[in-house]
């Protein structure tokens, strides 16, 4: 039982396309996300750094450069969560295409880039890392892209798009806006996961046979919180101790997720990391939906687990038609 009526969480976000021309052949892997991320700090890091000290921690600009808050972003002197931590989350994710991608000169490529409240304050200076990037070379061989324009969806999750950049333009910077939650489906919801989504429990990774809907559900609460304390000037405020208990009593009406194997190359550790998650899809039936339904619904686009600033733990939240999927 909820012990007050919980607040609907409030997340301003900003989504973005950026297109891409491909200026020779190209090779993406199944999850570029981590190819992306790369690139696209070392570009920033090339293009805002001006003290070039090796780590952000003792830099004097530490709270106010982009690149050190958009990739460490250190907590901030006066906060009251996650003081004795390096780094809080961080306000962006990536959304790469998923499968492996073979490009030739000329071919288009699009990315999506998701800012999450204060973050999006710093959209020109990414923009300029994405060209730098771009020119550099990203994937097996370094092959080279240019980049045509960015789009913004507006409102988000519209499917609209319009124009805010192409190259010889200023940036149109508008506020980021909170998506607007459509009703409670009446039938069921189905979540597909599109991307390794890597959970822990008790310190373990949650797999396939262990999976309940608390591990999605926490994690998600736990990352809406925390964006919104770090990154807007709403902190949220609900009762999170009851609907984690609620989110315990949920029986799953199917379950079809799987282990996914997956490994990426790290250049700062200089070593493969594994990134090894679920993917498949759950069935939430209707009678559970609506206390979670607003988490659910944000988590298609700040998703959940670890590493979703590249683009893991990606969710696609859609109602069940009546009689199943």
């Amino acid at each position: 039982m909820l012990t007050m009526i919980p607040e609907r969480p409030r997340l301003p976000l900003a989504r973005y396309r950026l297109h891409f021309t491909a200026l020779e052949a190209a090779r993406l892997p199944e999850f570029a996300g981590s190819t992306w991320r790369g690139a696209l700090g070392h570009a920033l890091k090339r293009s805002v750094c001006v003290t070039q000290l090796p780590k952000c921690a003792p830099c004097p600009l530490v709270h106010v450069c982009a690149y050190a808050w958009v990739f460490e972003t250190p907590p901030p002197p006066t906060a009251e969560k996650m003081r004795k931590y390096p780094a809080v989350p961080h306000p962006f994710v990536l959304n790469p295409r998923v499968g492996p991608v073979h490009l030739n000169a000329g071919a288009p490529y699009t990315l999506e880039l998701t800012l999450v409240g204060h973050g999006n304050r710093h959209l020109p200076y990414l923009l300029h890392a994405f060209e730098r990037a771009g020119q550099h070379g990203l994937g097996k061989g370094l092959g080279r892209m240019q980049l045509d324009s960015a789009e913004r969806e507006t409102p988000i999750g519209s499917g609209q798009w319009q124009r805010v950049y192409q190259p010889g333009w200023g940036v149109d910077i508008t506020p980021p806006s909170e998506p607007a939650v459509p009703l409670v489906p009446a039938a069921g919801v189905r979540i597909d996961v599109l991307t390794p989504l890597r959970l822990r429990r008790d310190g373990r990774p949650v797999r396939a046979d262990t999976f309940q809907f608390v591990d999605l559900f926490a994690n998600l609460l736990r990352r809406v919180s925390m964006l919104s304390y770090f990154h807007t000037d709403r902190p949220l405020e609900t009762d999170f101790a009851g609907l984690t208990r609620k989110a315990r009593e949920v029986e799953l009406a199917d379950v079809l997720l799987e282990w996914r194997s997956w490994n990426r190359y790290s250049s700062r550790q200089k070593r493969e990391v594994t990134m090894d998650g679920l993917m498949g899809d759950l069935l939430l039936p209707p009678q559970d939906i609506a206390p979670f339904w607003p988490y659910l619904w944000l988590g298609q686009f700040i998703h959940a687990g670890a590493g979703t600033t590249m683009g893991q733990g990606r969710l696609r939240v859609k109602p069940v038609a009546d009689g199943g999927h």
